[in-house]
């Protein structure tokens, strides 16, 4: 069977597979926006615990996924739930490393004037530094979307949802007609659905960024 026999035959199920893993990795990078966006302001505002922060969200992206997927299954057992813990972790670091340098990168002028108007902290921060920093902040989410698309395809190890498991599929028949075909569907349908996200992010910048600072 060649690769087109195989795409024509195998297209519906390979559309599942897609769609189960862009809903993977959207929980994922939903969940790690909220997490690292709260971490990366709270590293801003506090000098003391911004060192500890940072540097447990790096060690985190060092860990092995193979290690870090495994170390969830005692916990959460098989299944979609580690495979969203472990790829929420794998997602921190951009978004609360950019958070930072995004909240640092704020006019600290614009801050004073803002404080001389009577703008209490929390309306300073939703009107003023979280939109004069969200073009930094949503390149983090961008490049942890990237890492996660890829790494969510380990998730079928621990029977998560996603195209790693036509890629694994073809790896568990090595040997047979079929193998390659398997492995080159999952890889390039991984391929189209991070290209979709990233045009989805170019999209969602231009229409959340205000004018003055795209």
């Amino acid at each position: 069977m060649d690769f087109y026999e195989y795409l024509k035959y195998n297209a519906e199920p390979l559309f599942d597979e897609a769609v189960g893993h862009v809903r993977l990795v959207a929980i994922s990078i939903g969940i790690a926006l909220v997490v690292g966006c709260a971490l990366g302001v709270l590293a801003h505002r506090s000098a003391r615990t911004r060192p500890v922060i940072l540097a447990v969200s790096s060690t985190l992206l060092t860990i092995p996924s193979l290690a870090l997927f495994a170390l969830a299954i005692p916990l959460l057992g098989l299944g979609t739930p580690p495979a969203v813990v472990a790829l929420v972790l794998y997602a921190l670091l951009p978004i609360v490393r950019n958070t930072v340098v995004g909240l640092a990168s704020v006019d600290q002028n614009v801050l004073r004037a803002a404080r001389g108007m009577g703008i209490g902290s929390w309306r300073r921060f939703a009107r003023i530094e979280l939109p004069l920093a969200w073009p930094v902040v949503l390149a983090g989410v961008r490049v942890s979307t990237q890492i996660v698309v890829g790494i969510a395809a380990i998730g079928a190890l621990v029977n998560g949802p996603g195209l790693g498991n036509e890629i694994f599929r073809g790896l568990r028949s090595l040997g047979s007609p079929f193998a390659l075909n398997f492995v080159l569907g999952g890889t390039l349908g991984i391929v189209v659905v991070a290209l979709l996200f990233d045009a989805m992010f170019i999209l969602l910048r231009r229409f959340t960024t205000a004018r003055g600072i795209r």
